[in-house]
């Protein structure tokens, strides 16, 4: 039986520290936005911020969320997206689907069984279709707080090339991303163990460090990262 990982209130209060955090995510939505089609399911939609933002440009999109309490929350922020469909779900599960792409950002390395989650985005979209990963990179940089909010791992493109692989999906593109914040991570986590929320130091990361970074890593992909970002396609 798979189970969520982590404490529960300490992830709700880092998605709403980070939700904080724009310019990276509208960074991160745009990554995806080219392989998502045009109905996609999102795995792992937390609060509902990618979600919101990518349905922006769709027209149809389904959000899930594994723990009860966020999925009430969830339920309650998109009610008024008509075209924006809320379902629980917890991976890996048996359930097929024909969604035309599978994207789940920060959520494999909560889950074990990660090959059996790929598996299971895998059967949720139609051959030809795209599954979409972004995960914190690098064990090294593993924390108090990834061991707070339930990551078991953290992934180097060989270790997510790998899992998807094995998980039957064909890898067609996978880099780094966000380099200067994975430094950044590593000193406030690692070093002087805080927890990634709302304040100063995430504000002025996002304003004044993450636009640079962005455009640099837009003409040249950087060696490390604070994620790495995966794109496999579903074989026929």
């Amino acid at each position: 039986m798979a189970e969520i990982t982590g404490d529960q209130r300490v992830q709700s209060e880092v998605l709403e520290g980070l939700a904080t955090a724009v310019n990276h995510r509208r960074w991160f939505v745009e990554l995806a936005l080219p392989y998502l089609g045009d109905n996609p399911i999102e795995i792992g939609s937390g609060l509902g911020d990618y979600a919101l933002e990518w349905a922006e440009h769709l027209p149809r999109f389904t959000a899930t969320e594994a723990d009860p309490d966020r999925l009430v929350l969830l339920k309650e922020r998109l009610a008024d997206q008509p075209h924006i469909e809320v379902r629980q779900m917890l991976l890996p599960h048996p359930d097929r689907g024909d969604y035309s792409a599978a994207v789940s950002y920060n959520v494999l390395e909560h889950i074990e069984d990660h090959v059996g989650a790929l598996r299971s985005m895998r059967d949720l979209v139609r051959p030809g279709g795209n599954v979409i990963i972004i995960v914190p990179a690098f064990q090294f940089a593993m924390s108090p707080a990834d061991i707070a909010t339930g990551h078991v791992r953290r992934y180097t493109k060989k270790t997510l090339a790998a899992a998807m692989t094995d998980a039957g999906l064909t890898v067609e593109k996978i880099h780094y991303a966000n380099a200067l914040g994975l430094l950044g991570y590593f000193m406030a986590t690692k070093v002087f163990r805080l927890m990634p929320k709302e304040g100063p130091m995430v504000k002025v990361y996002d304003t004044l460090v993450l636009p640079a970074t962005k455009a640099a890593e837009q003409r040249v992909l950087p060696p490390f990262g604070q994620s790495v970002f995966a794109v496999a396609r579903v074989p026929s």
